[in-house]
This record gives C-alpha cells, structure tokens and sequence, in this order.
C-alpha cells in the first residue's frame, strides 16, 4: 500500500521561508509523477506545482518563481520550498503521488503566514 508521509508546515512571517517534506513509500522512480497542492482556509483545494520523473517541473502562476518543487530518489522523498511567503500562500498543503493508474494523498501539513 502507498503511504504518503507530510511535514514541515508552521507559523511564519511574510517575507519568510519554509520547506515542506512528503515520504513516500515507494520509490520515486517508479512513479509518474509528484504534486503538491493546497486548501485555503473555506475554500477550494488548488495545485502547486508538480514534477515528473524525469524532472520536468510546473508551477501554478500566484508560486511561480517563489516556490521550487526538487525530489531526493534516494530517500523517497519530495520538497516544496517556499520563499518569500504571502499571508495568501496561508493553508493546508497536501502532497500528492500519482502512481501507475491512480494518485494518492498525504495527510496534509498547515502552513500559516501572518502579515
């Protein structure tokens, strides 16, 4: 069974930095593909970013340029770090592994940036 592992979320200022982390139990080569998303307070679940397993990255445009995607193969894990921090970047981050014909969710870790 695939298990998905999030950590890092917490309390920062705006202008800050903060690094999450998503443990797979499954080698990151022989998946698809990892995404990171994330739910505002009351509203909607949203996409991140996403990298492939060759490496190809994407991110969504209110990220673009602040956030970076990158995965460590060896340790079976995927990062998000996010500088620069907005008090709209505030929410529950979920990762998520798409993996042969279906995605699996973490349990999602809470990032709040106060203003």
């Amino acid at each position: 069974q695939v298990q998905l592992v999030e950590s890092g979320g917490g309390l920062v200022q705006a202008g800050g930095s903060l690094r999450l982390s998503c443990a797979a139990s499954v080698p990151l080569l022989s998946i698809k593909a990892m995404a990171w998303y994330r739910q505002p307070p009351g509203e909607q679940r949203e996409w991140v970013a996403r990298i492939t397993r060759s490496g190809t990255t994407n991110y969504a445009d209110s990220v673009k340029g602040r956030f970076t995607i990158s995965t460590d193969n060896a340790k079976n894990t995927v990062y998000l770090q996010m500088n620069s921090l907005k008090p709209e970047d505030t929410g529950v981050y979920y990762c998520n592994l798409e993996y042969i014909l279906e995605n699996y969710w973490g349990q999602g870790t809470l990032v709040t940036v106060s203003s």
